[in-house]
């Protein structure tokens, strides 16, 4: 008889590291799976063996086959909540059949033998990600834990990080709680020419960041970007930036479209809201071009990507975006929707910033003719303006702001 549960058992160490009643789980297992290394740490057990690679659909359907007759222990390095395999197995099973018992992860053994606190530390993974998606972390944070992998190794993160010009104190903790465990620490370029054991652990030090770990999230003054032509106004006012941005509802891991991004004031603070995802700054203008680089770099952000052209034929190959948003269309807004609604992911949203009439008419036949629902908001804002001993209210233009979502799809 079994429980009909799935013992998914964090591994720390070696065998003798692990609790009595976690050995007697998996000395009862009739079916045992689990990475490679952690499967020859079990070699007396009579139980069939199911080695984990890059088979984890054929993993789950054995296990589901055989959860009604037979006792199934999955075995995970650490603890199997951090960057494990508890997620996929939840998520394929329902967290009612799967019971998880932890063991120590990678990164409490990686700041415990480079005797640091991790309270404050940032942690991540560059495990079949790209690594340019921890730049911008690594920027922000004093103290990030990185796993890599083989190809995603210490000395290739060094290298990209040293190319964005970032400087840290780099640990790398290698084969922790086994015998051959030890602990590297060097610079970043050190780190770039040396080669280290696959199982590692990547600490990146910093002193604190006092400048731009103060900046708020959304709320940049206007002042605080560089602008082509600031008397003009060319760029989207703070108040209406937050609507914007509120409307645009990220999550922290969205893939941003922004078109006509001018200076790129929308960019960084969606920048700053997405903090694991990633936007693309779409402009057209060499000078307002010039500007938004500048402004990508003064603002420390790993995770704009900044694309000279016009839309639409600048968004051609660019990932599938979770949110768009429209500054400006060069006068090509039909064409523009007409690409940003072929590629928009479900329960995305399009956001758009307009000042005429003509071009509120222009966006809202186009979205309707594509299918999507709208909803219209219309932004006065006044702001203060001293006057002798007096204030008064200064306006600023007002701008149409159009919330487009697909007909069906949750608002």
């Amino acid at each position: 008889m079994t429980d009909n549960l799935v013992h998914i058992v964090g591994v720390s160490g070696g065998r003798e590291c692990i609790p009595p009643a976690t050995s007697e789980i998996i000395d009862r297992a009739e079916l045992l799976i689990g990475g490679a290394r952690l499967l020859k740490m079990f070699p007396e057990i009579n139980a069939e063996k199911l080695a984990i690679g890059n088979n984890l659909s054929e993993v789950i359907t054995t296990i589901k086959h055989a959860l009604t007759h037979r006792r199934v222990v999955v075995l995970a390095s650490g603890d199997p909540n951090c960057y494990g395999i508890a997620r996929n197995l939840t998520e394929a099973l329902g967290t009612e059949q799967v019971k998880i018992i932890p063991g120590v992860s990678s990164f409490q053994q990686a700041f415990a033998a480079v005797k640091l606190p991790w309270d404050d530390a940032v942690l991540s993974s560059v495990h079949a990600r790209p690594i340019e998606d921890i730049i911008g972390l690594v920027r922000r944070a004093s103290k990030v834990a990185l796993l890599t992998d083989k190809d995603h190794t210490p000395s290739n993160v060094a290298r990209a990080l040293i190319e964005a010009g970032i400087e840290r104190q780099v640990y790398i903790c290698q084969d922790l709680g086994t015998s051959d465990q030890r602990v590297y620490s060097g610079s970043l370029e050190e780190t770039a020419k040396t080669e280290f054991s696959p199982l590692n652990v990547m600490i990146l030090v910093s002193g604190p960041l006092p400048e731009k770990s103060s900046m708020p999230l959304i709320g940049q003054v206007d002042e605080s970007f560089s602008q082509r032509t600031p008397d003009k106004g060319l760029i989207t006012k703070m108040e209406v930036r937050a609507v914007s941005l509120a409307k645009l509802a990220l999550r922290e891991d969205s893939v941003v479209w922004d078109i006509g991004a001018g200076s790129g004031s929308v960019s960084i603070e969606a920048a700053r809201l997405a903090r694991r995802g990633h936007i693309f700054a779409v402009e057209r203008s060499p000078e307002s071009l010039e500007g938004l680089k500048a402004n990508v770099e003064k603002f420390g952000l790993g995770n704009v990507s900044v694309i000279a052209g016009s839309a639409p034929g600048a968004l051609a190959g660019l990932p599938d975006p979770d949110a768009v948003f429209i500054g400006g269309s060069g006068g090509s807004m039909a064409d523009v929707l007409a690409m940003v609604a072929g590629k928009l992911r479900r329960g995305g949203r399009i956001v758009i910033n307009l000042a005429t009439l003509e071009n509120l008419a222009e966006a809202s036949r186009s979205l309707q003719t594509l299918g999507f629902d709208t909803d219209t908001l219309l932004v006065n804002i006044a702001r203060s303006r001293a006057i002798g001993n007096l204030t008064r209210l200064e306006p600023l233009n007002p701008v149409f702001i159009v919330t487009a979502t697909r007909q069906g799809e949750d608002k």
